[in-house]
Formats: C-alpha cells, structure tokens, sequence
C-alpha cells in the first residue's frame, strides 16, 4: 500500500451463528462501500476479531439478493483475499487508518459490542470518524469515550424494531438493536423501513439498512440528500 493512499478499515463480524441460525457479514454491506472507497481513492483494509474467512450471511449470497456489485465482488480475486485472511481487530494499528466502518449482518450482534469495543474507542478518542450500517451500530454500543457511551447525545440510526419483526428476527437476538442504542443515550432517529435513511453528527455516521451505504457520505464528504436530522 502506497504511504499516500488514505485507508479506511472495514471492521466485520466473525460469527456464523446466532443461536441455531446461519448467520454472518451481509454481503452488499461490504461490497458496495468496498467499491465506493477504492473508486474515490481510498484503500479498504478487511479486519474481524478472529481474524483469518468472514464467514457471509447465507441469505446474502442467495440470487434473489446479489446487485451486480455484490457479484463482482465474489468474483474478485483481491477482494475476496481480504475477506477470507481478515486482519485480527486486536493487531489493528489505527493511526494507520482514516476512519472505521462496521458493515451490517446478524453475526455483529454477537461479537461487535464486546470484541470492537477496544477498537471502536480508539478511533473515536483519535476524533476519526467512525461509520455503520444496519446491524452494525451493535459496535458502538458497548463503546465509551470519557467514560460516556459514544453514541450518548449522538444522532444516529440503525436496523429498526420495525424491520426486525418484520423478517422475524425480534427473538433471535440478543438485543433490539434501536432499544439498545436508546437505552445508551442515543438520539435514534429512522425512516420508513427498507428505505435509504442515513444519519450524520459529527465524526459519526450511521446508515439504516442496506438501501444505504453510509461510507458514500465518508468518501465525499456530503450526505447526498439523504436525511440527517
């Protein structure tokens, strides 16, 4: 990697199961931010706290959910590299990197709050913005700077209750994720579901589901018209 290319850290769950559910990374969360970066001149590093194969949620990989980026991506050699030899989080040098963002998928829920908690803080004490999408705010929540939640008095949005009960989800995880980020002191703000809703304060970004990839925000630096209450 050139020392003048800026990189950004993509930070993805190493989980496969949430209970007896297959479950794991989205795929369209990483790919299409993956893209963006690359296109506008920044360097993706792929990382997990296991390190080594992010295993993929299977219902992201089926025909009916793959775009045409997500496809490109698993045929991509160099990508796909990346995503099967992750970094371990806990190796992760962050001065190295320019921001963090926290792709979505189930399998977040389980190991991002404790496992990215370390992670997490450190790029926000640097005042590096941090970014999610989906399920992926699940990495902020356990998150603290100054011994306050980092997401407390922060705007931001997420997968939503809603969306939850609506692919059956409420009972399988391990928390709410809207709830959880509420009970943290957040300002949780949404749109309708399946909608592209995205959420901007300060150095942090949040996007709602995969209709929005909030690092477009981060690689250009505007909100693109999405909402930002």
């Amino acid at each position: 990697m050139a020392d003048d290319v800026p990189a950004v850290l993509f930070a993805a769950t190493s989980a496969n199961k949430l209970g007896s559910m297959d479950t794991g990374c989205w795929l369209e969360e990483m790919a299409a931010p993956y893209y963006i970066l690359k296109k506008r001149g920044f360097e993706p590093t792929i990382a997990s706290p296991a390190g080594g194969k992010i295993p993929l949620d299977p219902r992201s990989t089926q025909e009916g959910q793959l775009s045409a980026t997500s496809k490109n991506f698993l045929k991509d050699n160099e990508a796909m590299d990346k995503l099967n030899n992750s970094v371990r989080t806990s190796e992760v040098d962050p001065d190295d990197f320019v921001a963090l963002f926290v792709p979505g998928g189930h399998g977040i829920m389980v190991d991002g709050p404790k496992d990215m908690k370390p992670l997490v803080e450190t790029f926000a004490k640097q005042g590096k913005l941090v970014s999610a999408v989906c399920h992926g705010p699940a990495a902020f929540t356990e998150a603290e700077l100054d011994g306050q939640p980092i997401v407390k008095g922060k705007k931001v949005t997420s997968f939503s209750n809603s969306e939850e009960e609506k692919i059956g989800g409420t009972k399988a995880v391990p928390f709410l994720l809207e709830d959880r980020l509420k009970e943290r002191g957040a300002h949780y703000h949404k749109g309708e579901d399946w909608s592209p809703f995205v959420v901007t304060d300060s150095k942090m970004i949040t996007g709602q589901n995969p209709q929005v990839i909030p690092l477009t925000l981060l690689a250009i630096g505007t909100p693109m018209g999405a909402a930002s209450p």
